[in-house]
């Protein structure tokens, strides 16, 4: 077994990498993408109907003119300029990027941040190194480090919010160990191993290009930027994941304590009027979209009884332990309700008809001849063999609440993963898709090796070499 669950671990690499590759090159390859995007608004911007996207806001140059040099910038920014694999690299964290870029003059310094300290959202504390291109011994221009620098303004703290948030021990380690550092770059020592790199050279204007580059990609647990959010990936989806989580094992644990007794209970019932009639409620519910439910759902109940829209109340924090608790029940009844109407029809018909095979099967008729009453026979036998199915969809159950909560979200204004991914297919957010995709990917393969390691737990008969 654990032979078997190592093996199943390796063949994820292979696994991940192949779906995220061809999604990858799909929405590189797809029109309309940030690239394009970009050089609409700048076209939009000059003819005054719009303007430039921030995204375009730090290529170089005053002009929004859309240049064939501008053009080849937005090209760079966007990664454009390299093969898609090398882009796929890069976004796995193979390949290091150009997370940073300069233009200076041969022989002048400027600036860069090594650590910052913050008092609050408008002053910081800097220790910053210089930086600057010169002509070495063989007159080959290379990129030196000059020197450290230190500036800090300590301000007078009276306001008690800004008070919490200033970190004393830190600023005190900072200043008693930096404060006699002089902030010029005529510095006490010169490093020759900087991480700024010379790119390009402009032999008439005396400029350089420099870039700075680095791994950061999905290996280094960077799942991107997101430009329209303004924040990391991973923080996006960090804020969000224990809403989703929520929904799915809350969907699946009840899922599975409802259906498994239904099933056993109408497999015993059997064409009785029990049996007939749950099965077209079931049926009936099954039919009907988890979303299409929810918007019934609101319309009826919605507002009187029930929050029509939210994950919690305003006012949560202030709310005492069973206030939370009876909140967060309020405003998710009705959303669980439509993410368990999928999954609620499919493993009741499926534990229903399994039990029946097995009550079928020889050994059960064995049970019967030998005494064994109705109750142990069921429970203890039958029962047993008929949960095998089940165990193999519990992988896919536990991946399926990612990808299939979009609308549902939607629909009742939850803001988790579901309306994140959603909000990225309609902004074209490739990062946000990416990194959703990363975990959706993750959440499958996992589901899919507890559904092998369930099925071995439930069948003493099989056995994983």
């Amino acid at each position: 077994m654990f032979e078997y669950t190592i093996r199943r671990i390796l063949l994820m690499i292979p696994t991940g990498i192949g779906i995220t590759l061809m999604v990858f090159c799909i929405l590189q390859l797809a029109p309309d993408g940030p690239f394009e995007r970009a050089v609409r608004q700048i076209k939009q911007a000059n003819i005054g109907s719009g303007e430039v996207s921030m995204a375009s806001s730090d290529i170089s140059g005053d002009s929004s003119e859309l240049t064939p040099e501008l053009l080849e910038k937005l090209r760079m920014q966007y990664g454009l300029d390299k093969p898609i694999l090398v882009r796929y690299l890069i976004w796995l964290g193979l390949y290091p990027k150009e997370s940073k870029s300069k233009i200076i003059k041969i022989n002048k310094s400027f600036r860069e941040s090594v650590d910052v300290l913050k008092f609050d959202t408008y002053k910081e504390y800097l220790l910053q190194k210089y930086v600057k291109v010169v002509e070495n011994e063989n007159n080959e221009l290379v990129v030196i480090e000059t020197g450290v620098g230190l500036e800090f303004d300590v301000p007078e703290v009276e306001n008690p919010e800004l008070k919490d948030n200033f970190d004393v021990e830190k600023y005190s380690t900072f200043k008693e160990f930096y404060e006699e550092l002089p902030s010029n770059e005529n510095i006490i020592k010169t490093w020759y191993m900087s991480d700024w790199i010379i790119k390009k050279i402009d032999s008439d204007k005396n400029l350089v290009t420099l870039v700075k580059k680095e791994f950061k990609g999905i290996l280094q647990g960077y799942l991107g930027y997101s430009e329209k959010k303004g924040k990391n990936v991973s923080t996006l989806i960090g804020e969000r994941l224990h809403i989703s989580l929520f929904f799915g094992l809350t969907g699946l644990i009840l899922g599975y304590s409802v259906c498994i007794p239904l099933g056993i209970w109408k497999a015993i019932k059997n064409g009785s009027r029990f049996d007939v009639s749950t099965s077209i409620a079931v049926f009936a519910g099954y039919s009907i979209p988890g979303y299409i439910l929810g918007i019934v759902l609101l319309v009826y109940f919605g507002g009187d009884y029930f929050p029509l829209h939210g994950w919690r109340s305003s006012n949560f924090n202030e709310l005492t332990f069973f206030g939370k608790v009876k909140d967060q029940l309020h405003h998710a009844f009705l959303p669980m309700l439509c993410y368990m109407i999928g999954s609620f029809a499919t493993l009741t018909v499926l534990m229903k008809n399994s039990l029946l095979e097995n009550l079928s099967q020889d050994y059960v008729r064995t049970a019967f001849a030998k005494g064994l009453s109705e109750r142990r026979v069921i429970f203890k036998h039958a029962v047993r063999n008929s949960l095998i199915p089940l165990a193999t969809g519990i992988g896919g159950i536990i991946s399926v609440f990612l990808a299939g909560s979009y609308l549902i979200e939607k629909t009742f204004g939850i803001d988790g993963l579901g309306l994140l991914g959603y909000s990225a297919l309609i902004d074209r957010d490739y990062d946000i898709i990416m990194g959703t995709l990363v975990i959706s990917v993750f959440m499958t393969l996992v589901g899919n090796l507890i559904s092998d390691l369930t099925y071995a737990l439930v069948d003493p008969r099989i056995r994983f070499k």
